[in-house]
């Protein structure tokens, strides 16, 4: 099958998701000033990353129509799981960050109290839709119950707990990996594993049994750490009109990344690395008659992308 560039996925990605991301608050919520700026921040740009992979696996396991609302509305989901950490993320008590997606963060809008509760308010209702959809369909409650652990401690919650922990200090390329395939990788395991979890409705002990699952979670690791280290890369040769977001940060910050603790060079023969296990578990789902043509396309995107 001919491959869609990447500006047409994430094109083809924003019309799939956007109906289902403005569904989620009801309009007599809309006023509340909480509300006004979780939603400032939920469509304030970005590459919807995590909805495209939910999308492309769906798609490469040839899944179907009939799950599509369903991968869509754990998709969304996710996205304001995302954007809250986003949210958190950029305020002056952890990153303190003024500019995200070629904006100005929601604390500089609306002020550090309303950031907060609007990041809360995401997260707590995400978790009022995975409750929700688990009450229509008891299938899914690994699925959902999955995503939240990849929030929390275990996962995104957890790498930046350690992120803060060792700032000003130094910590091995192995702390780092593990900090990175927290922070960034768990939601990336969320969004690449997902739908075949719905597809299946599985429970935990199947899961962790499974082939296909397996290779998705090897997929999404690689991703994950290929996509934390270009954006190291990034932070050091790009800037922050391109970037949307400030740049040398981690610099400032005092904080280990893969160009500080490999040197740039090291840093980008790394990311070839990872680049190169991605394309062997594609071949490897390829070679069993799946359609890989827009991971490819993915993974292109994540060596060559400029933001």
């Amino acid at each position: 099958m001919a491959r869609d560039d990447i500006n047409t996925l994430l094109a083809k990605t924003e019309a799939w998701i956007l109906p289902e991301l403005k569904s989620i608050f009801d309009e007599k919520d809309s006023e509340d000033v909480t509300v006004k700026a979780a939603l400032y921040s939920l469509f304030a740009g970005g590459k919807r990353l995590r909805p495209l992979m939910m999308h492309l696996t769906s798609e490469m396991l040839g899944l179907g129509d009939e799950l599509d609302p369903d991968v869509k509305y754990f998709a969304a989901t996710l996205e304001m799981l995302h954007t809250y950490s986003l949210i958190h993320d950029d305020l002056p008590a952890l990153d303190n960050d003024d500019m995200r997606r070629g904006k100005p963060t929601c604390h500089v809008v609306y002020g550090e109290g309303i950031a907060v509760l609007a990041g809360d308010l995401l997260l707590n209702k995400a978790m009022e839709r995975l409750f929700c959809i688990c009450e229509k369909k008891p299938g899914y409650v690994f699925a959902a119950s999955s995503m939240s652990e990849n929030a929390g401690i275990k996962g995104m919650l957890g790498g930046q707990s350690i992120d803060i922990a060792s700032e000003d200090k130094e910590i091995s390329l192995e702390l780092l990996e593990i900090l990175q395939e927290k922070k960034t990788g768990a939601f990336i395991e969320a969004a690449v594993v997902t739908p075949y979890y719905l597809s299946k409705e599985m429970i935990r002990e199947e899961s962790f049994e499974d082939e296909t699952a397996d290779s998705l979670r090897k997929l999404a690791s690689h991703i994950g750490l290929a996509f934390q280290i270009k954006d190291d890369i990034l932070d050091v040769t790009s800037n922050s009109e391109i970037l949307g977001k400030s740049t040398g940060k981690d610099e400032r910050d005092s904080k280990a990344t893969f160009v500080t603790l490999m040197g740039l060079e090291g840093a980008e023969k790394r990311l070839e690395e990872e680049i190169d296990n991605i394309r062997i578990i594609l071949g490897k789902f390829k070679e069993n008659g799946f359609d890989t043509a827009d991971y490819e396309t993915l993974t292109d995107f994540l060596v060559n992308r400029d933001r």
